[in-house]
């Protein structure tokens, strides 16, 4: 049975959510992918601030009765600087991916509370720290309302194909840690990750480099397991995201994160921790010239990319194939 939230949200969602576009609006959509919904969702947890959410709806949805796959992303008020419509454009033209629904969450003021990792569990945030403050204080209940509100709404309200496989989860930065938090700790609602630059430095102690490298949140996570056998991830990182190296080994640290936490890694006092790999996932590795196209986890490494929304946008196309690749 439906938790007491998910029967709130699909009734509410009756009430907040404004009609489907006109027939015109759809026949436009064949050419620009723009055809969008909007709207406002609350949270208690979050008032009075409320979410607002834009639907971005595929060719010939209005028209027709097929389901769709539904991508949710994280920091919508993003997407025209990563020219998420363009892309899409694009990539339907082309016929390069299957048909999608997506849904970009417009993050709320305070994003450093909003953006990190829980633990499901036990019903708490998992905050860690950094030179601007605590980060993830209010994550439990953002993943909370997205597991519990957002989801169910969406699929009271569009003609979604509910199941985790034919849902994902996409994020830049922190929105990239939420992401891969609420993949990790919700394989039963999401079969896909994309992680743009994920900010998986945030630890639980920063008062020095080797504090911070033993206790890095996420990789603490996957070291202790157990396996998602059916989630996949994606992971983007460019080689120009910064010069900090906490470790001397010549690598940035942004690098050496994700690595690390797919690779495995070695901790302070020589404790092998395990990563993505050492769980048996897939590992397919590759750059702009050769993308992944398969992998349980695919890792895109960008030479040169900096840790901007520029960045993003260029390996937008990429995780779209790799994660929506055409049907039939």
């Amino acid at each position: 049975m439906p938790s007491p939230h998910r029967l709130l949200a699909m009734a509410l969602c009756l009430l907040l959510i404004p009609s489907h576009p006109s027939a015109a609006e759809a026949v436009a959509s064949v050419h620009d992918a723009s055809t969008t919904d909007n709207f406002q969702l609350p949270s208690p947890a979050f008032a009075p601030h409320t979410f607002h959410i834009t639907v971005y709806l595929p060719p010939g949805y209005v028209q027709g009765s097929a389901r769709y796959p539904v991508l949710y992303a994280n920091d919508g008020q993003d997407m025209p600087s990563v020219g998420l419509q363009a892309t899409l454009a694009n990539l339907y033209a082309r016929h390069a991916i299957a048909p999608v629904i997506v849904v970009a969450v417009d993050a709320l003021p305070d994003r450093l509370a909003l953006y990190g990792l829980f633990d499901r569990a036990r019903r708490r945030s998992v905050v860690g720290g950094s030179r601007f403050g605590a980060i993830g204080v209010q994550a439990q209940p953002y993943a909370q309302w997205f597991v519990d509100t957002l989801v169910p709404t969406i699929d009271a309200r569009y003609r979604t194909n509910p199941v985790p496989a034919d849902r994902a989860m996409l994020g830049w930065s922190l929105g990239a840690l939420s992401a891969f938090g609420l993949g990790w700790n919700d394989p039963d609602v999401f079969g896909t990750v994309g992680a743009f630059s994920p900010s998986f430095w945030v630890a639980g102690d920063r008062t020095s480099a080797t504090a911070v490298q033993h206790t890095r949140l996420a990789l603490r996570m996957v070291d202790r397991g157990p396996v998602r056998p059916a989630l996949r991830w994606w992971f983007s990182i460019g080689t120009g995201e910064e010069t900090s190296d906490r470790d001397g080994d010549g690598v940035i640290d942004a690098v050496d994160d994700l690595r690390d936490l797919v690779d495995g890694w070695r901790d302070v006092d020589g404790t092998p921790r395990r990563g993505l790999r050492q769980l048996g996932y897939q590992v397919v590795e590759g750059d702009p010239a050769h993308a992944p196209r398969t992998g349980q986890v695919a890792l895109d490494v960008v030479p040169g990319a900096h840790h901007e929304q520029k960045a993003w946008a260029a390996v937008l196309p990429d995780f779209l194939r790799w994660a929506f690749p055409p049907r039939g």
